[in-house]
């Protein structure tokens, strides 16, 4: 019973520093710079653009948003986007599909410091956008085919109204940041609880089980050994804690930069229990279209994985 206590504590600690100290600073400034884009009408202007290439692949326009949010500043920044599609009348299928593709690129926060140590940006970003909008279309034409809301013919990013635009940009920064409190408040059990189940998988031995039953698998595509270690770190604990792994592998000799871009599609993504977590609590139709995102980026990430085996 006392360790147990002690995983509680421990995933309640570790939670809360990752919501309140590094998503929450990162979320506000998202939030609020998002909240001026859209009143301004820049988003409107933005989704109109890339409306006709992102809708092919079952995208609203704002998707291009959530792709530079993610590939330029964190995993967690995409959730501001994701906010304003929850409010906007986009559908629940294009949601899936926004996701999906979220879900399957590289994240900023993880690939940038990895850069430093060897890790190919160039491959990185190519990979992120053929793998995500391969996601996001599997999503939005097979996964997510039969959910049906209601969807308008058009994207429905719109003027802002007249009460909005005559804001300043403080208020409407301000308001941004507020929003952006209520999602990381809103997130932090979930974040508690997938931390949880991480730290009690670890006590009970089953990583440890993972990495022994995939070494003769990884053997079989190229991959050392011990890449289980930052793989099964990855999807149960996060990008975060999957990269001072790495790093430690790679400054012991364990790995070569070789092998770190050859794992790198497999690695450098969003889609593991904590990842998940945060994207879908931007709000209830996120979340109920979580399961054909997670379908359709699992195919996004094994066609980066390839690539990436191909390419290294």
């Amino acid at each position: 019973m006392e360790e147990f206590i002690k995983i509680v504590l421990q995933s309640g600690k570790t939670a809360l520093d990752l919501g309140l100290y590094v998503l929450l600073p990162v979320l506000v400034v998202m939030m609020a710079i998002m909240k001026v884009v859209e009143a301004r009408g820049l988003l409107a202007l933005v989704a109109r653009g890339v409306q006709p290439v992102l809708r092919v692949f079952g995208v609203p326009g704002a998707g291009a948003f959530a792709i530079m949010q993610l590939l330029f500043v964190s995993f967690a920044a995409p959730l501001a986007t994701l906010a304003i599609m929850e409010k906007d009348g986009t559908s629940r299928r294009r949601i899936a599909a926004t996701l999906a593709m979220v879900f399957t690129m590289s994240q900023a926060n993880v690939v940038f410091p990895m850069v430093a140590v060897g890790l190919n940006l160039g491959a990185i970003m190519l990979t992120s956008l053929v793998g995500g909008l391969v996601a996001a279309a599997l999503t939005y034409y097979l996964f997510a085919r039969s959910v049906i809301d209601g969807e308008s013919p058009e994207d429905p990013f719109v003027a802002a109204p007249d009460k909005v635009r005559k804001s300043s940009t403080l208020n409407l920064m301000i308001v941004g940041g507020q929003e952006a409190v209520q999602v990381i408040l809103g997130a932090i059990p979930i974040l508690i609880l997938a931390v949880f189940l991480v730290n009690v998988l670890k006590a009970v031995g089953a990583i440890a089980l993972v990495e022994t039953a995939l070494t003769p698998l990884f053997g079989l595509i190229g991959f050392p050994a011990v890449a289980v270690l930052p793989l099964a770190t990855k999807y149960l604990a996060g990008g975060t804690a999957m990269m001072g792994v790495t790093l430690n592998l790679l400054k012991e000799g364990a790995i070569t930069v070789q092998e770190l871009n050859r794992m790198a599609g497999f690695l450098t993504n969003p889609c593991d229990l904590v990842g998940v977590a945060v994207l879908i609590s931007a709000g209830a139709r996120s979340a109920s279209v979580v399961r054909p995102a997670i379908a359709g980026a699992a195919a996004g990430i094994l066609l980066r994985g390839v690539l990436h085996l191909l390419l290294f």
